[in-house]
């Protein structure tokens, strides 16, 4: 279902996806990132990217731990694949959840779902100088009150250049171990792009759902049509000359 849902959305309306251009992921494979900048641990210890690596691979999970959508599945599509990728997290990679919300604090990191990697909010400065440097491109809407971002994840080499990405969610344990591998070579490798966003609440029902829906509402209606007029034209009677 995931693998289908990622498909139908790089097959949605052109119109859909180039509204929302501004919001895709800017793959910067090669980019060096903020390895530096201050950030705070979920128990308010002062930390740093640097220092979350440990000199190993990085995998970065961008999003906000109050966030009513997609950040909890990405983040729990990541540690699922993590566990089954036969990487051991402070051996083989360090592993960063890092809140875009200069609100959340080391508190709100601490509420979140555990992992075994480390919980991290910091000031904006440091949060946009970090996002820039990856390609994470977010901002937050007033009236929908939350942070409209694309899904996704992106791996760090040990010295803190951007080797590639896992974008959208349903990570391949395979893949994300091999992406891992790849950082600590010192390689690069360009995603597939998928616009995969997380935002939007549905008055109507009372609940947060995904503005992707309505995507894919359109996108299976235009599937059907598709399919009907394929299967007219192959059954249709023949004019005889």
């Amino acid at each position: 279902m995931k693998t289908l849902l990622l498909l139908l959305l790089l097959a949605g309306p052109a119109w859909a996806r180039g509204r929302l251009d501004d919001l895709e992921w800017v793959q910067r494979q090669g980019a060096s990132v903020p390895m530096d900048a201050p950030l705070r641990e979920h128990d308010g210890q002062a930390t740093t990217l640097r220092q979350v690596a440990g000199g190993l691979p990085l995998v970065l999970a961008p999003g906000y731990f109050h966030c009513p959508n997609l950040c909890g599945i990405v983040r729990e599509d990541l540690f699922a694949a993590l566990a089954q990728s036969g990487l051991q997290v402070g051996r083989d990679y360090g592993l960063a959840v890092l809140s875009i919300d200069p609100a959340e604090g080391p508190a709100d990191a601490a509420a979140a779902h555990p992992s075994e990697g480390h919980r991290l909010t910091g000031p904006v400065t440091s949060i946009e100088a970090i996002a820039d440097a990856v390609g994470f491109r977010f901002r937050f809407d007033p009236a929908l009150r939350e942070f409209l971002h694309p899904a996704g994840v992106a791996v760090l080499s040990p010295v803190g250049q951007v080797s590639g990405y896992l974008l959208g969610v349903g990570y391949d344990p395979g893949a994300l171990r091999d992406a891992v591998r790849l950082a600590g070579a010192g390689g690069q490798a360009r995603a597939n792009p998928v616009l995969l966003l997380c935002f939007h609440y549905d008055a109507a029902t009372g609940r947060y759902t995904l503005a992707i829906e309505k995507v894919l509402r359109i996108t299976a209606l235009l599937t059907v049509l598709l399919i009907g007029g394929a299967l007219w034209l192959a059954h249709r009677p023949r004019r005889l000359r």
